[in-house]
Order: structure tokens, then C-alpha cells, then sequence
């Protein structure tokens, strides 16, 4: 039973090596009504989805972002490619950031980038950001199979499927908690500018 439960996970952790990244190449050149862009972010990103029914991206969660000035407003309720990459963005900091956090991390950036003149705008931006991601997935892997392993050795000298089973997989998920809530931490502290600072 626990050598099926460290196969599921190992089969878990190489199907993230196929993670579903949405390619500035597959971003619309053209404006989108809102419509198109709840679409277009459902099909790209339905991978990502706990559950079936969970939606990406509704109308109420972009309403809330511009009205929140976390997003510019649409130009005659059309989106245009920009808007769909700070949405994308969005799309992953809400998992485990706060709304004002978000918006303090994306401000500077939208100020900057957004219908930026020069050679260097949001999509240069987000195609670098995609290639670190990619070029990081396997360190990031290798590091998660080093916790499944180390939590299957702790245990390793209980009898017991089920117990080991247990505690195992609650220590797995300690250490991969830790993990987020360190980095969490760390953006945070980046965000709200206390870095290094005694708190």
C-alpha cells in the first residue's frame, strides 16, 4: 500500500514536468471582450484546476481586479494582450498572496510596462518570466522527491502499512508547507519593504 502511495506521488511530481504555461506566442494579438478572455484563460489553464467545476477566470473576479486597480480598464469593454498577462499573473499570485499584496507587486510593474513605448514592455517581461519558470521546474522537482524520501525514511522501521502510510505522508506535507510558508515569507517581507529589518 505505501509503495502504491510513492508511486502515485512520484507519477504526481513528473506530470509538473508538463505543467500547462500559457505561451506569450498563444496570447491574442487582438482585443477580447470579456467573454473571450474568460474563455481563452478556462481553456489554457483547465489543467491547473483542483476540481472540474472551479472556474479560472469570471467576469466578478475581473470587475473586482479593475475595480481594485489591479488591472487597467478595458478600452470599449475590449481587453486588450497586456490586460491578459497582468491577468495571468493575477491568475497565480492569488493562490497565496492577498489582493493588496498583489497589487503592491503589480503596480510598479503595470506603471512601467504597461503600453510601455520602448523596446522592453509586459510582453518581454512575461516571455523571461516563463522561460526562468521552465528552466527551474526540475531543481524544483528534484527538491520535492528529496522530502518524499526523506519522509518515507523517518518511518521507515514501523510495521504498520497504515501508520506509516500517515505519518509519512503528514510529514511530506509539513515539509512541503514549510517550504511555501518560508518563500511566502520571504514575498512579504519584499512586499511590504521589511526585509532583513527587525521586526
Amino acid at each position: 500500500m505505501h509503495e502504491k502511495y510513492n508511486k502515485e506521488i512520484l507519477e504526481l511530481i513528473r506530470s509538473m514536468q508538463s505543467i500547462d504555461y500559457i505561451s506569450p506566442d498563444d496570447i491574442p494579438n487582438i482585443d477580447l471582450y470579456m467573454d473571450q478572455v474568460t474563455t481563452f484563460m478556462d481553456e489554457h489553464l483547465k489543467s491547473s484546476k483542483r476540481f472540474e467545476d472551479d472556474k479560472v477566470l469570471t467576469k466578478t473576479m475581473i470587475n473586482n481586479y479593475t475595480k481594485n486597480n489591479l488591472l487597467p480598464p478595458p478600452n470599449k469593454k475590449k481587453y486588450t494582450r497586456e490586460h491578459m498577462l497582468l491577468l495571468i499573473f493575477i491568475y497565480y499570485f492569488k493562490n497565496f498572496l492577498s489582493i493588496n499584496d498583489i497589487k503592491k507587486i503589480l503596480d510598479p510593474v503595470s506603471e512601467k510596462f504597461f503600453e510601455a513605448e520602448d523596446d522592453f514592455g509586459l510582453n518581454e517581461l512575461y516571455a523571461e518570466i516563463v522561460n526562468l519558470a521552465k528552466e527551474n521546474i526540475d531543481s524544483q522537482l528534484r527538491d520535492i522527491i528529496r522530502k518524499l524520501k526523506k519522509s518515507n525514511e523517518m518511518y521507515a522501521d514501523i510495521n504498520d502499512e497504515d501508520e506509516k502510510k500517515i505519518l509519512s505522508k503528514f510529514a511530506f506535507i509539513c515539509m512541503l508547507s514549510f517550504d511555501v510558508w518560508v518563500k511566502k515569507n520571504i514575498i512579504e517581507n519584499l512586499v511590504d519593504g521589511t526585509l532583513g529589518k527587525k521586526k
